[in-house]
């Protein structure tokens, strides 16, 4: 039994909050905060594995606990991307080579093991395991990236979100040629969600002089908390709507 969501429209709209909500949450912890990138990375990890391990030991799929994982991989990515490119050093363009080889790695692996990279055929602990790997360095590496757009391309964090959206948009419109792999156009489209989340949320809590709207990090997580709940409370009311309602006769 799988315990992931299907892919539709609204896995995507809480996927964008999730991750923006990853990166106003871990900028609101690390700096409004000033807890700082190491301390904050290491409280957001055992988060994480918290959040994990009951995902892993759940019995079949549960929204709320789904969307939470999730959005512990993308404030705890949030955090430990911040640290490799700020803390440590290393800089946007080179975190982001490393997270991207260690994500193609984890991708080399999986596929090496023979199991399937198509998420509606994670349906066993080892691959569940590998998938979740997957998304927390998908997440990191996703953090680098908007960064490196807002900061070191010149765009800015409208001008990401601009770009990214776009490439979001065409992945969508490739989605239409059947000749082009569903599990390639996911992960791809996965990846891209992250550094959109992440230069909307910056765009949303930098301020005016920055390029961003001042919103703060508590204001706009506050926001952004309320309306992945409300979207999470709908799918898991209209799941047991469906569960509930009986199956129609088949005609003729």
């Amino acid at each position: 039994m799988s315990k992931l969501p299907h892919i539709t429209l609204a896995f995507w709209i809480m996927k964008i909050c999730a991750t923006t909500l990853g990166e106003t949450a871990g900028d609101l912890l690390s700096m409004t905060l000033n807890v700082g990138y190491g301390l904050s990375t290491a409280i957001l990890m055992g988060f994480f594995f918290v959040t994990l391990i009951a995902q892993l030991a759940a019995k079949s799929y549960h929204p709320f606990l789904y969307w939470l994982v999730i959005l512990s991989t993308s404030t705890a990515g949030t955090t430990m991307s911040d640290y490799m490119d700020r803390t440590l050093g290393l800089g946007y363009a080179a975190g982001a080579a490393i997270l991207a080889s260690i994500l193609l790695a984890i991708f080399a692996g999986w596929r090496w093991s023979g199991y399937p990279l198509a998420v509606d055929q994670v349906r066993t602990f080892r691959v569940e395991l590998l998938y979740w790997t997957a998304i927390l360095f998908s997440n990191t590496l996703g953090t680098a990236l908007g960064d490196f757009l807002a900061d070191d391309s010149g765009l800015g964090f409208a001008g990401g979100a601009l770009l990214i959206g776009s490439l979001i948009a065409a992945l969508a419109l490739a989605s239409l040629i059947p000749t082009i792999s569903r599990v390639l156009l996911f992960w791809l489209a996965f990846v891209l969600t992250r550094p959109f989340g992440a230069t909307l949320g910056d765009c949303l809590t930098k301020p005016h002089e920055k390029g961003g709207l001042d919103f703060g990090t508590i204001g706009s997580s506050l926001v952004l908390a309320a309306v992945l709940v409300a979207f999470v409370a709908w799918t898991t009311i209209t799941r047991g709507r469906n569960k509930t309602t009986p199956a129609l006769e088949p005609i003729g």
